[in-house]
């Protein structure tokens, strides 16, 4: 029943007329008929399978003499006919289907097109991934029409294009993306018919309502928009009018898992059901996202509209709240207090933050944390940072990302004004973002690294803290850090910027094979590499101490046996007997302290490396619990007890005992007010009441107190603290910011660097 001609378009017609003529004698008139296209499989993962198109019609509906005609739309060519046969039966309301298989492959398409013909004449001339005009055939000199959606070699196997709708027509239905197949019956949500109602036509602003989860939920609705920004899997759209209310946005995403077929400036309508998308899922604490995902239909109402005008964020427009996240358990949607409110009311829109001035450096991600209008009015820090207080999270943070922009984002620092960037607001890992459409362009603030006044003498001994994020030798376990320059770049800051301390405690030191869960603790290679990049350098010789932990009992990544270690200079201090690890319920799953004791000339240093557990567990900022929690603050404040106790302990045996605690603590210098109960204060459990520590961090310009950046706030986790005999002596004390302002970084952390008097004799 296939034909296959030299000549298609003077023989098909020939052998189509005297079918035409046959036919007429036996069947009567077909072409008033309502028969068509309802169902095409021409592509799937893998090798293609299944591949067929079906027919469908009123019942009794004679088949013979209708045809399918397939062509290349490179070409506009005929490349193959198959001849229908059968009769149409009664499977839904006097409505049924007939599929007809191709042993032979449908092509591909990027276009290619199915012409249904009837007696020689074109019922429908149907195309798939674009349009063209035929050359040949029945369908001469005619112009397909795109069914706009299409399948690929990522589409599973016995899926299909299928109309969906209610109605009796092919106009009264829409064209499907891919979908469990059903050839040879009616398609899943298609009601042959007129009794099923249209679901209703409502504004985008009416879908998401004034609140973070849509009174439409679940429903099945159709509105339109204006497209503004287009992602690999899906588009942003937008109702250009909106109704004046600025509780409510007027933007939307549409999921459509692959490559959507709009352009911006395309006026669509797009009818399917609403949800509320949870990113990475309701573990993750993260709000939802209200937008069509995979909608039934997607139809393009018209070309080359204008853009709905961006809102402007900052002082020409609206101003983000500058105080509260949410204090109300989102028991009120305010928009004008709350700024996790604020920005759920843009969710979708297109925004302009003018004059953006990022305060984080440009994450691996490609996301930068800015503030509007050049940081006008914010207490800022003199680097351009913004600190971290005790009463607020600074909602007015708003993060760029670079989802939507063809290239990676600029690579800035804190202090780095953007101009003007635009773009829809989205909601991601913990975070409301602009995904901004073009490439900001950066005027740079000049921030250079700092390097530390801070120098060992004949008198003084210099003892810092850093934490070397994760490092390890083994650059086949995800993270090549030789390779990648990691251990070249903490050598050059630990010889250069900290200028050679003479005793220096890390954090985050993994095992010799890192992620590779492979049994190793030993973490002698990874010493050997850092103390070799020192000398290489320029820096002095090191020595290394640590105490192994036993396989996978001190958490952190996985495999990595993470520890806290020493490096010291064994020409300006001896290390006396062996670093001791210690073992307590308050570091169960957690890094163990490590106290050493060095000689400096005769004079005992006591230092005690710790890494707090850290905060995994808390919710985001920006999350569905709030206020947020602090996570492993229980344990961070055990932990604490117990360091207390035991300098206690060393200072009963001698009260003037020289004592330095220092490490990454994981913890702010003061409760935050905005995250919820227990309450705890872990610094103040350290020092204890009357104080037996002392935080030389104190002492600092609180306006360069930090040591870490997180989502734009510059705040301090890294401490140093001393015994009162040590304060005594009036201790010197730096920040020393290296990583957390700028983009190229060696660690997420900055170090910190202490110079003691230890020796009051001259040499």
């Amino acid at each position: 029943m296939f034909a296959t001609y030299a000549k298609p378009q003077h023989g098909w017609l020939r052998r189509s007329a005297f079918f035409a003529f046959l036919l007429s004698l036996v069947a009567g008139p077909l072409l008033g008929q309502t028969v068509f296209i309802n169902e095409i499989h021409y592509d799937n993962t893998s090798k293609d399978t299944g591949e067929a198109i079906e027919i469908a019609g009123p019942a009794g509906t004679d088949l013979s003499g209708w045809a399918l005609a397939l062509y290349n739309g490179r070409n506009g060519a005929l490349y193959r006919t198959k001849h229908l046969s059968g009769v149409i039966p009664d499977q839904a309301n006097g409505f049924g289907a007939i599929a007809f298989g191709f042993a032979k492959s449908i092509q591909n398409g990027s276009p290619d097109g199915i012409a249904l013909v009837a007696n020689g004449k074109v019922v429908q001339f149907l195309s798939y991934e674009g349009t063209f005009t035929a050359v040949d055939g029945p369908a001469d000199g005619m112009t397909s029409t795109d069914i706009r959606v299409a399948e690929s070699n990522s589409t599973p196997v016995e899926f299909s294009l299928q109309l969906k709708g209610t109605g009796t027509a092919p106009s009264d239905f829409f064209w499907s993306i891919p979908t469990p197949s059903s050839f040879g019956a009616p398609n899943a949500n298609q009601v042959f018919g007129t009794a099923a109602a249209s679901p209703p036509v409502l504004r985008i602003c009416k879908i998401q309502g004034a609140g973070h989860s849509s009174p439409h939920k679940d429903e099945q609705v159709s509105t339109r928009g204006i497209v503004t920004a287009v992602a690999r899997n899906g588009f942003y759209f937008q109702d250009p009018i909106g109704d004046g209310d600025e509780r409510t946005s007027n933007g939307m995403f549409v999921y459509t898992k692959s490559a959507p077929k709009v352009a911006i400036g395309d006026e669509v309508q797009v009818t399917g059901t609403v949800i509320e998308y949870i990113p990475g899922g309701a573990a993750t604490n993260n709000l939802s996202i209200t937008q069509f995902s995979q909608p039934d239909r997607i139809q393009t109402l018209s070309t080359n509209n204008p853009i709905p005008a961006p809102v402007v964020l900052g002082a020409a427009g609206r101003q983000p709240p500058t105080k509260v996240i949410d204090n109300d358990r989102f028991a009120v949607f305010d928009p004008a207090e709350d700024g996790i409110d604020f920005y759920e009311s843009l969710e979708g829109m297109l925004v302009e933050v003018q004059n953006a001035v990022a305060i984080s450096p440009t994450n691996r991600f490609g996301e930068i944390v800015v503030l509007t209008d050049a940081g006008a009015g914010q207490q800022l820090n003199s680097r351009g940072g913004l600190n971290l207080t005790p009463h607020t999270l600074h909602p007015q943070r708003i993060q760029l990302d670079d989802s939507l922009l063809p290239g990676d984002m600029p690579a800035v620092q804190v202090g780095d004004a953007l101009g003007h960037v635009y773009g829809p607001v989205s909601y991601r890992f913990g975070n409301f973002e602009v995904l901004v459409l073009t490439e900001p362009v950066v005027e740079s603030a000049g921030l250079a690294p700092e390097t530390t006044a801070l120098v060992g003498t004949a008198q003084h001994l210099t003892v810092g803290s850093f934490n070397v994020f994760n490092l390890d030798p083994n650059d086949d376990d995800n993270s090549a850090d030789v390779a990648d320059g990691q251990f070249a770049a903490l050598a050059d800051q630990i010889v250069h910027r900290l200028r050679a301390p003479d005793v220096l405690a890390l954090q985050e030191v993994q095992d010799n094979t890192g992620a590779a869960n492979d049994g190793t603790t030993s973490a002698d290679q990874t010493a050997q590499t850092l103390i070799a990049a020192i000398a290489a350098a320029g820096g002095p010789k090191y020595a290394y101490a640590d105490v192994a932990p036993p396989d996978g009992a001190d958490g952190g990544q996985p495999g990595g046996n993470i520890r806290v270690a020493y490096l010291y200079q064994p020409a300006r201090v001896a290390l006396i007997g062996s670093v001791e690890r210690i073992e307590d319920d308050a570091f169960r799953r957690s890094r163990k302290p490590l106290k050493a004791a060095f000689d400096f000339k005769g004079t005992k240093l006591t230092v005690i490396n710790c890494h707090f557990s850290s905060k995994s567990g808390s919710p985001p900022h920006f999350g569905r619990i709030q206020p947020p929690t602090n996570g492993g603050l229980a344990q961070r404040l055990a932990q604490a007890a117990f360091i207390h106790d035991l300098v206690a302990d060393l200072l009963t045996v001698d009260p003037n005992a020289n004592i330095v605690v220092l490490g990454d603590l994981n913890e702010s210098p003061f409760p935050l007010a905005p995250v919820q109960p227990p309450p705890g204060d872990v610094l103040q459990t350290l020092t204890g009441t009357p104080p037996i520590l002392f935080n030389l961090g104190d002492a600092v310009d609180g306006d360069l107190a930090y040591s870490y950046n997180f989502q734009g706030i510059s705040q301090q986790l890294d401490y140093l603290l001393v015994s009162s005999a040590l304060l005594a002596l009036q201790p010197e004390f730096d920040y020393v910011h290296v990583n957390t302002e700028f983009p190229n970084q060696a660690s997420d952390h900055d170090p910190i660097l202490a110079r003691l008097l230890l020796y009051d004799r001259p040499d």
